[in-house]
């Protein structure tokens, strides 16, 4: 029996070599002996990925007019010195996506009793990734935010790779919705295979960190899934353990 992505590419991927990133936004790669750049909406550092002349794999614009043909999904890396390749997705607009999919395929076990997401939600003056509401009005709104795990340090898949005030912001945003009576999650997508857990890199953003314990110790819930990405698509690889970095043994 074939199992289906949970998240399929479109139609028309390719594989390229990655030259350099650009600013921001921009990834030059060769594709077909021709210099091309490709968009990327993963603003954070994707420390350790971006080795000239690794893999790219570029999905073509849903938007045939649009300035750039292409968007950086993930990059290829070597897994050790025996050379096994992996893919780490990099494409920020995929953990909320892959948030949708799961929940409608029922993979999502702390969602029972919810039968509604909207994605994008407005919360005051933030903006949040999901809200799941239900039928049963015992049942209290759950905000969730979510966030894409590239970084993996010795077997522990980390966030964030760069540091992000916004981050600590949204914890925020999860304590307080707490406090008012909600439920609220983190939901981190790890989208490569060699994560054995989850912490935060408080390597990188030590405010992070702590605004993460904070939150875990408040009540905002944490919920790590591991992604496998392949040239075809996203598939749901199971749950990863998570504590505080500081406390991991």
């Amino acid at each position: 029996m074939t199992v289906s992505a949970l998240l399929p590419y479109p139609p028309g991927c390719r594989v390229a070599r990655l030259l350099r990133r650009e600013k921001r936004f921009f990834v030059l790669a060769e594709l077909d002996g021709v210099t091309v750049t490709a968009h990327t909406n993963n603003t954070g550092s994707m420390l350790g990925l971006l080795r000239p002349g690794s893999p790219v794999l570029l999905s073509p614009a849903a938007n045939p007019g649009r300035k750039l043909a292409w968007t950086v999904e993930a990059l290829g890396q070597a897994e050790n010195a025996w050379g096994n390749f992996f893919w780490v997705g990099v494409n920020t607009s995929v953990p909320n996506r892959f948030l949708e999919a799961a929940f409608n395929t029922g993979l999502l076990p702390w969602t029972r009793g919810y039968d509604a997401l909207k994605r994008e939600a407005v919360c005051g003056e933030s903006r949040l990734d999901g809200l799941f509401t239900g039928k049963d009005t015992s049942l209290p709104p759950l905000w969730v935010e979510c966030k894409n795990v590239t970084l993996v340090e010795d077997g522990v898949a980390a966030f964030p790779d760069a540091v992000s005030s916004r981050g600590a912001k949204h914890l925020g945003t999860l304590i307080r919705l707490v406090e008012e009576g909600c439920r609220a999650a983190m939901f981190y997508l790890t989208q490569r295979p060699d994560g054995r857990c989850f912490a935060p890199a408080d390597y990188i953003d030590p405010a992070y960190a702590e605004a993460f314990l904070n939150a875990v110790k408040r009540g905002v819930e944490v919920y790590v899934v591991r992604a496998k990405v392949t040239e075809e698509g996203i598939y749901y690889d199971g749950i990863l353990p998570y504590e505080g970095r500081k406390n991991f043994q």
